[in-house]
């Protein structure tokens, strides 16, 4: 889908308030709200707009630890992508999980109440896992910058 500029700022404005209403949405923009609204469906047919969410304060809900987790695993361990993807969709802790480059196959991010209960996970869920071969942790001290939005900058050429 080609976006032009007024599409930029509708996403622009959807991402830093997602429940604006179309009528404000349209002032900004300045659309007829018809048009605006024409707009955001076609966005949201087209997979631009996946879905709506709440961001959720980690801290005020109590998860105290957020950490970022390298796992390596054993190759000669039959299906060993496959055991590993299937086992961490059950994982609550496991808020991202991606395949990487370098040493390590995945890094995953984990969020837990507190250390007692980051260290149950990776001792009763990580290391027993089958093929698991190494685990190197970092936790997160401070958050310097975290973010859902995309820059208009990213998105046009």
């Amino acid at each position: 889908m080609q976006l032009d500029a007024v599409d930029l700022k509708i996403l622009q404005l959807l991402q830093a308030d997602g429940r604006i209403s179309n009528q404000d949405l349209a002032e900004k923009v300045f659309l007829s709200p018809s048009s605006c609204l024409r707009r955001v469906r076609a966005l949201e047919e087209s997979g631009v707009i996946s879905h709506y969410r709440a961001v959720l304060d980690t801290n005020v809900l109590g998860l105290e630890v957020d950490a970022f987790v390298q796992v390596t695993m054993r190759r000669d361990v039959e299906q060993w992508h496959e055991n590993f993807s299937k086992a961490l969709q059950s994982w609550p802790e496991v808020v991202g999980s991606y395949i990487i480059t370098g040493d390590a196959n995945y890094l995953l991010r984990v969020r837990a109440r507190n250390l007692k209960h980051y260290s149950a996970f990776v001792l009763e869920r990580l290391y027993k896992t089958t093929g698991v071969l190494d685990i190197r942790s970092n936790i997160v001290l401070q958050t310097l910058k975290e973010s859902t939005e995309l820059a208009a900058e990213l998105l046009s050429e």
